[in-house]
C-alpha cells in the first residue's frame, strides 16, 4: 500500500473565496463570537450560507472564540454535503481548543460518511484521544491508520506516541517510538514527557541523553518534562546544567520553563535558588506562585510561605484549590496552627472553594503533629461531610503514634482496615501501634495475616545524584560494585558517631529483635548507604544530597544529625513528606516532622 504524504499543515482555500467579501468578513471579525455570529447572519441572508469553504472558516474561529458546541453543530449540520476539508477543519478546531469528545464523535460521522480521513485528521483526533484519556478508542483509530496508509507517517506516529505515554501505556509508546523512521522534536518530547507523567524519571533523563548524543536540538518543551523528571530524583546537577544551557543558549523563560526551574531546585533541595528564579520571572501565574509557596512549605519555611501568600493577594492574583494544598502543608511541616486554621478559614469564607480530599489531610496533620490530637480527631467527625478518605485517617494515625495516644491510635489503625484490607501500610502501622502500646500478642496476629493474604510492607530505597549519575541503594543493599568499601566506611562512620554520643532508637526496628540484632538492622537502612558512597564519592566540603521513597526513620534521623558533625557536611534528605537540612549535629525540621 502506498504511503499518503498530505502536507500536515495544509489548509486550501479556494481562490475564489479567499478574496470575497463575505472571507474579509470573517477574517475582520476574528475569534469574536458575537461579530462572528452577525457575520454569519449576513451570509445567510445573503445567500452564501451554505458555503463549505465560508463555514469552514466559521467553524474555525467559532471554535478560537470558545463558541458553544451547539451553534457548532448548527453550523455544521447546515451543510448539506460536507467534504473531507471541512470535517477535518472541525475535528482539528474541537481537538485543539479542547472540544475533545465532539472532535470524536465528528471523526464517527466522516468515517459513516465514507469520507477519508488525512493525517491531518487523524493526528488531530488522536490528540483527542489522549486528551480525553480513552485509550479504546484511540486504538482503534490507530487500526484505522494502518488500513488507510498512514502506518508511518511522522505526524500521526508522533500523536500516537502521545497518546500511549498518556494513557500509562509506555511500553507501546516506545515500541512506536523506535519505528518511527524520522522523528520530530514532538515525538522526542512526547516520550520524554510520557516517561515523567508515568515516574520512570530515569527514562526520560536516559532518553534525553540518547536525544542529545543524536545531535537533536532540544526546545523549551524539552527542558520542562527534563527539569520535571530531574525533580523527581533529586539529580540537581543535571538541573543545573539545564538551567545553565537555557541561559547560555538565550531561551526565552516563561512562565511554564520558569515554574519547572522552581519546582527542580525545590525539589532537589535548593530553595534560595528556587527564588532567585521566581524573583527574575517577568511573568508569574498562580501557578508559579503556587510551586514557590509549596517549595518553602516542603523545606519547613512556614512563615516565607505565607508571606509569599499575602505579596501574591496583593499582586491581585486569586489563590486556587492547589495554593491552599501548599499553605495548609507549609502551615503543618512548621508547627504554625494557628496561622493554619485562618488559612482554612479564609479557603472557605473568603474565596467560596470546597475543600477537598489534600487540604483536610493538612489540617488533621498540622492539628495532629503540634498535639491537637483531639481537635484533629474532632475535625474528622465533624468538618468533613462524608466518610473521610483513608489518607486522612492516615495523618490521624501518625498524630497518635507521635504523641503516644495509642488507644486512639488502635481504634483509627482498625478503621483503616475495615476500609482498605489490602493496603499493607495499615497493618504495618497497626502492628507498631501494637507494640509501642506493648501488646504483643496483637503484633503477632496482625504479622500473621500479612503473611497469609501475602501482603509486604513497601520497600524503601535511597537514591543520590553524583556527576549527572544517579545511584540508588535499599536497606542491606550489596548489588553495588564497591559494596565492601561501602560498608566498611559505614561501619567505621557510625562508631565515631557512637563516639560523639549517638546511641541507635529502638522504635525503629522490630520490637521482637535482641538489642545487637536491631543495631545491625539500623545501620543498613538506605539512606545510610546513600550518604556514605557520596561521603566516599564527593569533596570534602560538598554538600551530600540523598531523596527516600518513604518517611526516613527516626533513628536515621538521629544519626545524619550526628553523621553531619563527624562528616562535617551538610546533609540534605528529600523523604516522602518534606525535606531535612542536617547542618552541625542539628535538622531544619527541629524534629519536627
Amino acid at each position: 500500500m502506498d504511503i499518503k504524504q498530505t502536507p500536515h499543515n495544509a489548509q486550501p482555500t479556494p481562490s475564489s473565496q479567499s478574496h470575497s467579501p463575505a472571507f474579509q468578513a470573517l477574517l475582520q471579525a476574528g475569534p469574536r463570537l458575537k461579530l462572528l455570529q452577525q457575520v454569519h447572519g449576513q451570509l445567510i441572508v445573503s445567500g452564501a450560507g451554505c458555503s463549505r469553504a465560508l463555514l469552514t472558516k466559521l467553524v474555525n474561529l467559532a471554535c478560537a472564540a470558545g463558541s458553544p458546541l451547539r451553534y457548532l453543530r448548527r453550523i455544521f449540520l447546515s451543510v448539506s454535503n460536507p467534504d473531507s476539508f471541512l470535517f477535518s477543519s472541525l475535528i482539528k478546531s474541537t481537538s485543539k481548543f479542547s472540544f475533545s469528545l465532539e472532535s470524536v464523535l465528528y471523526y464517527r460521522r466522516m468515517i459513516s460518511a465514507n469520507i477519508s480521513p488525512s493525517n491531518y485528521t487523524f493526528t488531530s483526533v488522536i490528540k483527542a484521544c489522549a486528551d480525553l484519556s480513552s485509550l479504546r478508542i484511540g486504538k482503534s483509530v490507530h487500526c484505522h491508520v494502518f488500513t488507510s496508509g498512514y502506518g508511518l507517517d511522522s505526524y500521526v506516529q508522533a500523536a500516537l506516541v502521545s497518546l500511549y505515554a498518556k494513557s500509562g501505556e509506555v511500553g507501546v509508546a516506545r515500541r512506536v517510538f523506535d519505528k518511527m523512521p524520522e522523528r520530530s522534536i514532538v515525538a522526542w518530547n512526547s516520550m520524554i514527557s510520557g516517561y515523567e507523567q508515568n515516574g520512570s524519571a530515569r527514562e526520560a533523563i536516559s532518553l534525553f541523553f540518547m536525544m542529545r548524543d543524536l545531535g537533536v536540538e532540544p526546545d523549551s518543551t524539552t527542558f520542562v518534562c527534563v527539569l520535571s523528571a530531574c525533580a523527581q530524583m533529586g539529580a540537581v546537577s543535571l538541573g543545573c546544567w539545564v538551567h545553565d544551557y537555557i541561559i547560555g543558549n538565550r531561551f526565552d523563560v516563561n512562565v511554564v520553563l520558569g515554574t519547572a526551574l522552581i519546582n527542580m531546585y525545590a525539589r532537589c533541595g535548593n530553595v534560595s535558588k528556587a527564588r532567585e528564579v521566581f524573583d527574575l520571572m517577568n511573568e508569574k501565574n498562580v501557578i508559579a506562585w503556587t510551586a514557590m509557596i509549596s517549595g518553602y512549605g516542603m523545606h519547613g519555611y512556614g512563615s516565607q510561605a505565607i508571606e509569599l501568600f499575602v505579596k501574591m493577594r496583593a499582586c491581585g492574583l486569586k489563590p486556587n484549590n492547589i495554593t491552599f494544598v501548599a499553605l495548609l502543608s507549609a502551615c503543618a511541616h512548621a508547627g504554625l496552627v494557628q496561622e493554619g486554621r485562618q488559612v482554612f478559614a479564609s479557603m472557605t469564607q473568603e474565596y467560596a472553594l470546597v475543600p477537598g480530599v489534600e487540604h483536610h489531610v493538612s489540617m488533621v496533620d498540622m492539628l495532629g503533629r503540634a498535639g491537637y490530637v483531639i481537635e484533629a480527631y474532632r475535625f474528622i467527625k465533624e468538618m468533613i461531610p462524608d466518610e473521610p478518605a483513608p489518607a486522612v485517617w492516615t495523618a490521624m494515625l501518625g498524630a497518635c503514634k507521635i504523641h503516644k495516644k495509642y488507644d486512639l491510635g488502635v481504634e483509627v489503625a482498625e478503621h483503616l482496615l475495615s476500609i482498605e484490607p489490602d493496603n499493607p501500610g495499615h497493618y504495618v502501622m497497626l502492628s507498631n501501634i501494637y507494640a509501642l502500646a506493648g501488646r504483643m500478642d496483637r503484633v503477632e496476629v496482625v504479622r500473621n495475616i500479612m503473611i497469609r493474604n501475602s501482603l509486604k510492607k513497601q520497600v524503601g530505597f535511597s537514591t543520590i545524584d553524583i556527576d549527572h549519575k544517579t545511584y540508588s541503594f535499599s536497606m542491606g543493599d550489596k548489588s553495588h560494585p564497591e559494596t565492601n568499601e561501602i560498608y566498611q566506611y559505614l561501619d567505621e562512620l557510625m562508631c565515631r558517631c557512637r563516639e560523639v554520643g549517638y546511641v541507635p532508637a529502638p522504635e525503629s526496628v522490630m520490637h521482637e529483635l535482641e538489642e545487637e540484632e536491631r543495631e545491625f538492622a539500623l545501620r543498613y537502612h538506605s539512606e545510610k548507604l546513600a550518604i556514605a558512597f557520596g561521603l566516599l564519592k564527593t569533596s570534602s566540603g560538598m554538600d551530600i544530597r540523598i531523596v527516600k521513597n518513604l518517611r526516613i526513620c527516626e533513628d536515621c534521623h538521629l544519626a545524619i544529625k550526628y553523621i553531619s558533625i563527624v562528616a562535617n557536611r551538610e546533609i540534605v534528605v528529600r523523604d516522602r513528606l518534606r525535606f531535612h537540612h542536617f547542618r552541625d549535629g542539628a535538622c531544619s525540621c527541629l524534629d519536627y516532622w
